[in-house]
């Protein structure tokens, strides 16, 4: 069996970290097959130098684009490489445009399909990541599912039971793993003149971003939370959200709002984890704060992981300023849920059952 690991965003490239890892362990045959989603440096190729992975066997390099232009380019460099690397199976991650891509063209060049942390749904098809997820899901030939909320999902949509396997996330695996490499990274200038406790938030999905109103809505609940509370906001800001912001003319304030650059994976989880409060719109970082046990409040109507409200560990506040801050004062010093997203084994979990499986 020689398997490509699809990814092409700093999300994938950190929940596929324990898969590769395993792989590595286990000798097997296997490449990385990055498609350059993600163009700026902080927001992918130094989380291979973070997490000790290497690079990447080949990179598309396909940057920023629409969807259909991002999508397209991906179709065609993977199914090039795919057929001259004479691959037997293809692993991919999540809800991008990169996971489409990576499974449309193995199930077109008839190479057989796992999809990694299958099964999440928001029901909000107006979301291009809900497409994405339901597209991979079908073609799919074994599904990781993280949760059995997840599985009854898939179920739900007539994928035999055959083909799922419950695996936890694994998010847990990466958070475990890379904590202690967090807590030495250097957040000082970071946080310098904004007392010990502070909120962190990120804000980059397209239905928040590219729309002036809800990014005014958000950008103003966040400014009433830190007003309210006393404690200042942190916001390592997307490239995207940072060029709409510039387009949009909208500035935070600076009393209330910091704005830094993008940061590396190991900085960014040491503040997430010393944070009072996260409030973001990104469902990874949903996880992660609810793995360390730090509240958050989810920046959009809907969440494709309920889990993390149903525990205790997440709110789900929308775009408005109120609810913003409503949803803020009411999740800020909550702590003692349960962890609903596996032990921590999803990775080898996953890799176990890969190279298993028959052909």
């Amino acid at each position: 069996m020689r398997t490509a690991v699809v990814l092409g965003t700093r999300p994938e490239i950190i929940k596929m970290a324990p898969i590769i890892r395993a792989f590595r362990r286990s000798h097997a045959d296997f490449f990385v097959l990055h498609t350059g989603q993600h163009y700026s440096r902080n927001m992918d190729r130094v989380f291979f130098e973070n997490l000790g992975l290497g690079t990447p066997e080949f990179n598309l390099e396909v940057g920023s684009g629409s969807h259909a232009e991002e999508t397209a380019a991906m179709l065609i460099g993977a199914e090039r490489i795919l057929s001259k690397e004479k691959v037997t199976g293809v692993l991919v991650e999540g809800d991008t445009n990169s996971v489409l891509a990576g499974a449309l063209a193995a199930a077109k060049l008839r190479i057989r399909v796992g999809h990694v942390e299958a099964g999440l749904r928001s029901f909000d098809r107006s979301m291009p990541e809900e497409l994405n997820r339901i597209i991979a899901d079908h073609l799919a030939d074994l599904l990781y599912a993280p949760t059995e909320v997840a599985r009854s999902n898939l179920v739900h949509e007539g994928v035999e039971n055959s083909r799922i396997l419950v695996t936890g996330n694994t998010i847990v695996d990466s958070v475990r793993q890379h904590l202690e490499m967090a807590r030495k990274a250097d957040t000082k200038s970071l946080l310098e003149g904004m007392g010990s406790d502070y909120l962190l938030t990120t804000i980059h999905r397209q239905e928040n971003v590219d729309i002036p109103s809800r990014l005014i809505g958000i950008v103003k609940g966040l400014e009433s939370v830190a007003s309210s509370t006393g404690m200042k906001v942190l916001y390592p800001a997307h490239p995207r959200a940072m060029k709409r912001m510039k387009e949009f003319g909208v500035k935070p304030a600076k009393e209330f709002v910091r704005v830094v650059e993008p940061l590396d994976y190991l900085t960014f989880l040491k503040l997430e984890s010393e944070a009072s409060l996260v409030l973001t719109d990104s469902g990874g970082v949903q996880e992660e704060a609810c793995i360390l046990e730090v509240p958050c409040v989810t920046l959009r109507e809907n969440t494709e992981r309920p889990e993390t409200v149903q525990v205790g560990a997440n709110l789900v506040a929308g775009v408005a300023p109120r609810g913003i801050l409503r949803a803020a004062k009411t999740m800020l010093g909550k702590k003692g849920w349960k962890n609903p997203f596996g032990d921590g084994k999803a990775g080898a979990r996953i890799a176990r059952s890969w190279m298993s499986s028959s052909g």
